[in-house]
C-alpha cells in the first residue's frame, strides 16, 4: 500500500471513529451527525456510517435527546411495533413477569378481561395493583426499561409499549397489542428494551438495511 493510500485510510478511520458515539443512557444507541441536516443528530441502533435516516430511531438537536429536541421516525416506530408483535410473547422477562403477577400472593399488573378497553388504552390494563391474578387471567404490560415501575405498580402510560393477554396461570395466550400511548423519548430517557427484544429489533433493522 502506498504512503498516500495509507494516509487516506487512516483519515477515513479517524472520521468513522469521530462520527460513531453512543448515548450514555443506552450504549446500544449510536449518535451520528445528520448527513443532510446541519446541527442535527441521527440516533440509530445500527452502526453503519454514514447512517441511513430511514432506519434511524429519530433525530435530535441536543445530546442526550429530550422530548423537545427529539423528532421520531414513523418508519422506525412501525418496525418496532412489528418486532414486538412477533416476539414480545417469547420475551423471557415478560413471561416471568406474567407468571409472577398472576400468582395469588403477588401484586398484579393484570386487569380482568371484562375491564379491557378502559384507562390507558394499553390492552386495558390500567389499575395500580391490587390482588394477584388469582386464577382469573387478564392483561400484563410490556414496559420500557428506562423507568421500571415499583413492584406491584403499573408504569406510566408513556412507558408502556403494549400488553399481552395471559390466563389464570400467568401463561401468555393472546397476541401483543401496542399501547398507543408509548413515547420513545421522555424526561426519564430514551427507548430501552430487554436484551432479547433488543436483539430481535437490531436483527430486523439489519434485514431492512440489506433491502434498502
Amino acid at each position: 500500500m502506498s504512503t498516500i493510500c495509507l494516509y487516506v485510510a487512516q483519515l477515513q478511520l479517524r472520521s468513522f471513529r469521530r462520527g460513531l458515539s453512543s448515548l450514555a443512557s443506552n450504549h446500544s444507541i449510536k449518535v451520528f451527525p445528520h448527513p443532510q441536516i446541519p446541527n442535527r443528530y441521527l440516533l440509530s441502533y445500527l452502526d453503519t456510517n454514514p447512517p441511513k435516516p430511514a432506519l434511524a430511531i429519530g433525530t435530535t438537536t441536543t445530546v442526550p435527546p429530550t422530548p423537545n429536541s427529539f423528532q421520531g421516525n414513523p418508519r422506525f416506530l412501525s418496525i418496532l411495533n412489528d418486532v414486538l408483535a412477533k416476539h414480545a410473547a417469547d420475551d423471557p422477562d415478560l413471561k416471568s413477569q406474567a407468571r409472577a403477577f398472576a400468582s395469588p400472593g403477588g401484586f398484579s399488573f393484570i386487569q380482568a378481561r371484562n375491564q379491557r378497553g378502559t384507562g390507558t388504552g394499553a390492552g386495558g390494563a390500567s389499575a395500580e395493583g391490587g390482588a394477584g391474578g388469582a386464577g382469573v387471567g387478564g392483561w400484563v404490560h410490556l414496559s420500557d426499561t428506562r423507568n421500571p415501575p415499583d413492584f406491584g405498580r403499573i408504569a406510566w402510560p408513556e412507558d408502556i409499549l403494549g400488553s399481552v393477554e395471559v390466563d389464570g396461570k400467568g401463561d401468555i395466550i393472546g397476541n401483543y397489542q401496542a399501547s398507543g400511548t408509548y413515547r420513545i423519548v421522555t424526561n426519564q430517557g430514551i427507548l430501552g428494551l430487554s436484551p432479547f427484544l433488543q436483539e430481535k429489533l437490531i436483527a430486523r433493522l439489519r434485514e431492512e438495511e440489506k433491502r434498502a
